[in-house]
C-alpha cells in the first residue's frame, strides 16, 4: 500500500556459523543495528534439537528442545539455548523486527532405538520402482526423548509413523527404503522428481497418519504461542505433502487468529513453471525465487557477455511478484555445499540493488554477505569470506528511504540498464539506479519535473561527480564498469566521501579510464551497440564509500581517527 515502509527480511545465519552457543546472543545484540538499516523480518535457523552440538538444524531430533534439555550430549543447541533464543526474539520484536522461524518438518534423525519391520529398497532414479521384495530391515526409528521426559509432549514415534528411511542396522546397508504396511507409500503431493521426491534423507515423516498431523499441529502452535513466531520457512517443500503444509498453516493461523501468519517455502526448481504450478494450488505461501539467484549466478560468471535485459526472464518476481522472496545468497548455496551456485562477488552489488530498490519481491539478505562467511574448518582459513556490511547497509538504507512509488524502467541496452522511482506521498524523493556489467556507462533518465534543479549524488560514494536535474526533469546518471550507483538528493549533514585505497600511479590511471569513459561512452543507453569483444569478469577496486552523516553504519566499520578504512573489495571468494 502507498505509504508504508517497504519490507526486507534478513537470513541470520550461514553454513559455518561457529558452534559457539552464542548465536542467539548475537542475534539480540545486533537486533538494533538491523532494525536501522530497514530490515523488518529475521529468518532465524531451525532452533530444535539435532543430533549433535555441531548440527546446523537440518537433521532434526527433538522439535520440542530448542536447547532447554540435556539431550544429544549437550543442553544447548550449536545457537545456544532456550531462554537465549527468547530473549533475541524479545529484543528483535521491540525494535519491529518479525522472527521466521526455519521449520524443518520432512524427515526426522538420531532416533533412540531400533525397530523391526519390513520395508523394500527404491531405485534412486526412480522412488516408484522397488528394485527388490519386501523384507525386515532394523532401524533408528523410535524416538522416546529421554532426557525430555515427556514435558510439552509425550508422542512417542515408531517406524509406523515414517515412510522412508536410509539405514538397515541389522544389514548395515545404506539405501533408499521404503515402509512396508498398512496404508503405508510416498506421498503423493510432492515434486515429481526421481518418480516422486518424497524422501529425502533419514527418517521421512509420514503426513498420512493422524497421529502425525496432530503431532505437528500442536508443535506449531506452541511456537508461536511460546516463543512468538510470526511465520515459518518451511524446508525441503518440494519433497513435503503440499496438502499437509497448506492445513498446517491453515491450522496455525486460525488457532492464533492470525491470518497473517507468514511463510515462505525453499522449493529448490530453476524451473518457474514449477513454482507457479505449486503457488496456483497451495497458495497462502511464498516461495523463494530460485530462478532469480541462478541467473545472477550466470550473470556473475558470464560478465559482459550476459544480457542484462534478460535478467528478470524465467524468474517467479517477473511471474509471480507478489509471491516472491528474493535472495542472492543462502546457506545452501555458499561454497562447499550441496547446492552451491555462488554468485561471483563483483555482482553482488547489483545483484543487491535489482533485488532492494525495485517494486516488485520480498527481498531476503545473507548473513554470510552481511557479516562474512567463517572458514570451512580450523585448518582451512583460507576458505573464509570477507562479509560486507558497508556495502550492503548503503542499498539497504536506499531501500529504506527513498525505494518507494512507481518505477520507470531503461532495460534498453545490454550491458548498461538503469530505472527510476519516483517515491509515495509519505516517501516523495525517489531515486535512480544504474549498472553495468561492462564498461562505465551513463543513462538518460527522467526523475520528474518536480525535482528540477536538484543535485543528486551517488549513495554508495563510487562516482564522485553530482547530477544537477534539468527543468524537464531529466538527469544523466553513470556508474564505473562492474558496479552500480544509486543516486539520490544530496541532503545537508549528508556527505559521500571517497576513500582511495589505490597507489597514486594506479588512481591516476583510474581517472583517466574514468575521463575516457565519460568522454567516450560505450554503454549509454543503449545507443551503442554492445561491445563484442572478450571480457573478463570484472572485479572493481573501486574507491570505498564513507558517510559520516550515515548514523546507521557499524562503528567497527568506520576507521579510526589516523587509521586506514578496513578492505572490502570485491575479488575475496571462496
Amino acid at each position: 500500500m502507498p505509504g508504508e515502509q517497504n519490507i526486507t527480511m534478513f537470513q541470520f545465519f550461514e553454513w559455518y556459523t561457529p558452534a559457539d552457543k552464542k548465536h542467539w546472543v548475537r542475534l539480540k545484540e545486533q537486533a538494533s543495528l538491523l532494525s536501522s538499516l530497514g530490515l523488518s523480518a529475521i529468518w532465524i535457523p531451525p532452533p530444535m534439537k539435532g543430533t549433535s552440538e555441531w548440527d546446523v538444524g537440518y537433521a532434526p531430533y527433538d522439535l520440542w528442545d530448542f536447547g532447554e534439555f540435556d539431550q544429544k550430549g549437550q543442553i544447548p543447541t550449536k545457537y545456544g539455548t532456550k531462554d537465549e533464543l527468547k530473549a533475541a526474539i524479545e529484543e528483535c520484536h521491540k525494535h519491529g523486527i518479525k522472527i521466521y522461524l526455519d521449520a524443518v518438518l520432512n524427515h526426522k534423525a538420531g532416533g533412540d532405538e531400533t525397530e523391526l519391520f519390513q520395508a523394500v529398497a527404491v531405485a534412486d532414479d526412480d522412488r516408484n520402482r522397488e528394485i527388490e521384495e519386501p523384507h525386515d530391515i532394523e532401524a533408528y526409528t523410535k524416538f522416546t526423548f529421554p532426557g525430555r521426559k515427556g514435558k510439552y509432549s509425550d508422542f512417542i514415534w515408531h517406524c509406523y509413523h515414517f515412510s522412508g528411511t536410509d539405514w538397515d542396522a541389522k544389514a548395515s546397508r545404506k539405501a533408499v527404503f521404503k515402509i512396508v504396511g498398512e496404508n503405508k507409500s510416498f506421498a503423493e503431493d510432492v515434486d515429481g522428481e526421481n518418480g516422486n521426491f518424497d524422501y529425502l534423507m533419514c527418517n521421512n515423516i509420514d503426513y498420512k497418519h493422524p497421529d502425525v498431523v496432530a503431532e505437528t499441529e500442536k508443535w506449531a502452535v506452541w511456537c508461536v504461542k511460546e516463543f512468538g513466531i510470526d511465520g515459518f520457512r518451511i524446508d525441503a517443500l518440494k519433497h513435503t505433502s503440499a496438502g499437509f503444509i497448506q492445513h498446517l498453516l491453515n491450522h496455525v493461523r486460525n488457532e492464533t487468529n492470525n491470518q497473517d501468519f507468514f511463510a515462505v517455502g525453499e522449493y529448490w526448481k530453476n524451473d518457474v513453471n514449477d513454482l507457479d504450478a505449486h503457488i496456483e494450488s497451495n497458495g497462502q505461501i511464498h516461495l523463494f525465487d530460485v530462478p532469480l539467484h541462478f541467473n545472477f549466478a550466470q550473470a556473475g560468471k558470464e560478465g559482459a557477455s550476459y544480457d542484462m535485459r534478460t535478467i528478470f526472464d524465467g524468474t517467479l518476481v517477473k511471474s509471480s511478484p507478489e509471491s516472491a522472496v528474493t535472495f542472492i545468497d543462502n546457506h545452501d548455496t555458499q561454497p562447499f555445499q550441496d547446492l552451491e551456485s555462488y554468485v561471483e562477488p563483483w555482482f553482488k552489488p547489483l545483484a543487491a540493488a535489482l533485488i532492494c530498490l525495485r517494486f516488485d519481491g520480498y527481498p531476503c539478505l545473507f548473513y554470510g554477505d552481511f557479516y562474512g562467511i567463517e572458514p570451512k574448518s580450523p585448518e582451512e582459513p583460507h576458505t573464509a569470506i570477507q562479509g560486507r556490511k558497508e556495502m550492503f547497509s548503503r542499498v539497504l538504507l536506499a531501500r529504506k528511504e527513498f525505494a518507494y512509488g512507481s518505477q520507470m524502467d531503461y532495460f534498453d541496452h545490454a550491458n548498461c540498464v538503469g530505472w527510476v522511482r519516483f517515491g509515495d506521498e509519505n516517501h516523495p524523493k525517489g531515486l535512480a539506479v544504474v549498472m553495468s556489467n561492462s564498461e562505465s556507462g551513463f543513462k538518460d533518465m527522467e526523475v520528474g519535473k518536480d525535482k528540477a534543479g536538484q543535485v543528486w549524488v551517488d549513495m554508495m560514494g563510487y562516482w564522485k561527480d553530482p547530477v544537477t536535474i534539468n527543468e524537464d526533469g531529466w538527469g544523466q546518471f553513470h556508474c564505473h564498469a562492474g558496479s552500480v550507483s544509486i543516486w539520490v538528493e544530496k541532503e545537508e549533514g549528508k556527505s559521500w566521501i571517497t576513500v582511495e585505497e589505490s597507489t597514486p600511479e594506479e588512481q591516476e590511471k583510474k581517472d583517466k579510464a574514468e575521463r575516457d569513459a565519460r568522454d567516450h561512452p560505450k554503454s549509454k543507453a543503449g545507443k551503442d551497440k554492445k561491445n563484442e569483444q572478450g571480457f573478463e569478469a570484472p572485479h572493481p577496486d573501486l574507491p570505498k564509500p564513507l558517510d559520516d552523516g550515515w548514523e546507521h553504519l557499524l562503528e567497527e566499520d568506520k576507521p579510526a581517527e589516523g587509521e586506514e578504512l578496513k578492505k572490502d573489495d570485491g575479488d575475496h571468494q571462496g
